[in-house]
């Protein structure tokens, strides 16, 4: 027995202090976990990253702050690279395209929570803007053969929703027009406006923010289509991320009023709306009829 109680005493003290040591990690492994920093990311909606930075991180910080979290803002350069970094979970909340957000749901589970509104209303238009000079009786017939420049890929405005139109037309604007796509919508705006192309696409509030900032002239460019209705831009949590957190960041962003919506959020940005992935089927049946995704099993 006297073998034993150094034995057993070296067992307790062992216990003991691992019970010690939990008491004491635990608490702070909470507190860790509860400022863990947020990956924000948002799309290129202004003419340059910084412009991007300075006119959404507020924000963002907002949300931040409600939430008590450290947080981080990423700004991506083309609207398919914010797609592909939620559907990565490189980061985990994103105010992004319609159409980025269909993506990243198809491809890594990505889930909108919530539809901001501009000037009080959550939808918006594609346009396509021609050269003020050009004569188009009929659209879009008599624009074969013309400078076409799209957007890139990931853009909904800017990219699916007009080659969504084209087909529809029984047009492939590959073939029909001389064609690009890729750029920003910033740059389709000042191509056609310095007439590198004839025609470009752009979403109705991008253009009215570049004539309001004295960027171009209204009469720079003539609007020759304009798309239905679509619905504004998501915000958007990745695959996995913590329902309960996102459910308390939707409760955030639909308490933003008017007047919080001012001092946060870019101009003309008014509030947000719950949404769900249903609330975006009309981008989803769109990217499915021009064979960008496939449907749902």
């Amino acid at each position: 027995m006297a073998v034993r109680k150094p034995f057993f005493r070296t067992i307790l003290s062992i216990v003991l202090s691992l019970g010690v040591v939990a008491g004491v990690t635990m608490l702070p492994v909470k507190q860790i976990a509860a400022r863990e920093k947020i990956r924000f990311a948002v799309g290129p909606y202004q003419p340059t990253t910084q412009d991007t930075r300075n006119a959404f991180e507020p924000f963002f910080r907002y949300i931040a702050e409600k939430l008590n979290r450290d947080y981080e803002l990423i700004v991506t350069n083309d609207w398919a690279g914010i797609s592909v970094a939620l559907a990565n979970r490189h980061i985990d909340v994103a105010w992004m395209g319609p159409w980025g957000y269909v993506l990243a749901h198809h491809s890594g589970g990505a889930q909108a929570i919530a539809t901001v509104k501009y000037d009080g209303k959550p939808f918006y238009h594609s346009i396509m803007l021609a050269r003020p000079d050009l004569k188009l009786e009929k659209w879009p017939e008599d624009a074969r053969g013309l400078r076409l420049s799209l957007a890139d890929v990931g853009s909904t405005s800017g990219w699916l929703i007009p080659t969504y139109y084209f087909k529809s037309k029984g047009i492939d604007p590959k073939n029909f027009f001389v064609y690009r796509d890729g750029a920003s919508h910033a740059a389709n705006v000042t191509s056609v406006v310095n007439g590198q192309v004839d025609l470009a696409s752009d979403f109705d509030r991008n253009f009215n923010g570049m004539v309001e900032k004295g960027i171009v002239k209204r009469t720079d460019a003539r609007i020759v289509w304009t798309s239905d209705p679509l619905p504004n831009d998501p915000l958007v949590v990745r695959s996995g991320f913590d329902p309960v957190l996102a459910k308390k960041i939707q409760a955030i962003v639909e308490s933003i009023d008017e007047t919080t919506a001012k001092a946060i959020m870019p101009k003309h940005y008014t509030g947000w709306v719950k949404a769900d992935h249903a609330s975006y089927k009309l981008i989803e049946d769109a990217g499915i009829d021009v064979g960008r995704i496939k449907p749902n099993p």
